[in-house]
């Protein structure tokens, strides 16, 4: 936040600043589906919803994930939410009591560690390192695991490393998983589709004897650029889906109805979004390319090259402790931000944001021209600090 509000006192300032903070695709909502969301509006489609969502959309949800994943659910194991952030909220305070451990492999998702608290959980953090592509390995997770361990959370594609476990891993994972009769897994898969081949997406509740075990979160708003929509859905076993229905009628009841038609249009787009979200891919895929050249060709800079979302994590942390001329002392991947948005205008977010203070967190959901600008500037910044 405090990077942030630099950024806009800058911008306020007359300081043109090339964000690459955001976690949005820089696209527009493709115009099927906002064309679904207008004529919703128009056809007086404005009243609450049931709790779960429309039977329009659970139906579609069904068969998108019977196509798309092999995984076999019926509608009342299925519950539409305000966005894929409440589903993974509800799915924690449903089935975390006092005292229970989610394991959270990091670099994680901000919100992940605070989902446990909420639910008065212990986050039990499990370090992943930049020669493994920032992937949980078996063995770290049976270092952690405990009779308190109740909740293993993954995400792949991974915000922010955009790292995604093949399935000869996740296999391992659920060997693992298989050995522990309470825990259970919450799969983040809301980055699916954003996904560069080779790489191919495995969701983890179709492994052997994972179904029952698995709460898979996934959403429309990478995929189909509905950010601001607010929807994501939870597909699970119907005990825990009854379970996180009950808490969403406390919250926020059901999903908003003119984004639940939004949403219907999106599924039908065809499999895996169709040429629509192709094209936003083959785009993301070009700037990340690109991006991964620039990176590499710095000095000091460490890179894992993403294989899905729109994020790269590159660890930065050769510059910390060195002086940087007309700022200071480069202490860590904050003050480092600070300096790139003081001297190179480029807004990142820091690394220990997301539980690894060594990188930056870079977006690359801008246009090819805002990346080359960002990456000139960067470039040129760093002749202002010294490094062995």
């Amino acid at each position: 936040m405090a990077i942030s509000d630099q950024a806009t006192a800058l911008v306020q300032a007359g300081v043109p600043i090339v964000r690459l903070a955001a976690g949005e695709p820089d696209f527009d909502t493709p115009e099927v589906i906002a064309e679904a969301g207008r004529m919703a509006i128009q056809e007086g489609f404005t009243r609450y919803t049931p709790n779960a969502g429309t039977m329009e959309l659970r139906s579609a949800i069904v068969h998108k994930l019977q196509e798309e994943n092999g995984l076999t659910y019926k509608t009342d194991e299925i519950l539409v939410s305000n966005g894929a952030k409440q589903c993974i909220t509800q799915a924690v305070l449903s089935v975390c009591s006092p005292g229970d451990e989610v394991i959270i492999p990091a670099p994680y998702w901000v919100s992940y560690p605070e989902m446990a608290r909420l639910a008065d959980a212990k986050p039990v953090v499990v370090q992943t390192s930049l020669t493994d592509d920032f992937l949980l390995t078996p063995d770290a997770l049976s270092a952690v695991l405990t009779e308190k361990s109740r909740l293993l959370i993954l995400c792949s594609p991974s915000n922010p490393t955009g790292s995604v476990y093949s399935q000869q891993m996740l296999d391992a994972i659920a060997k693992i998983v298989a050995k522990h009769p309470r825990l259970l897994v919450l799969s983040d898969e809301i980055y699916e589709h954003i996904i560069y081949s080779p790489a191919k997406h495995t969701s983890f509740a179709a492994l052997p004897g994972m179904w029952e075990r698995t709460l898979t979160v996934n959403g429309f708003s990478k995929a189909f650029a509905m950010t601001g929509w607010r929807l994501g859905y939870l597909a699970a076993p119907k005990r825990f889906v009854t379970a996180c229905n009950k808490v969403q009628s406390q919250l926020t009841s059901g999903a908003s109805s003119i984004s639940q038609k939004a949403g219907v249009a999106a599924m039908g787009l065809g499999f895996a979004g169709g040429e629509a979200v192709a094209k936003m891919v083959e785009a993301f895929q070009e700037r990340r390319d690109f991006m991964v050249r620039r990176l590499k060709s710095l000095k000091g800079v460490k890179l894992s090259v993403p294989q899905g979302a729109f994020y790269l994590f590159p660890d930065f942390s050769a510059y910390y402790g060195s002086e940087a001329q007309g700022f200071g002392t480069i202490l860590d991947s904050e003050s480092l931000c600070k300096f790139f948005l003081e001297k190179a205008h480029v807004a990142l977010v820091p690394g220990d944001a997301f539980g690894e203070p060594r990188c930056l967190r870079i977006s690359y959901a801008a246009s090819m021209e805002s990346l080359k600008t960002a990456m000139d500037s960067i470039e040129q910044s760093l002749t202002l600090i010294n490094i062995e």
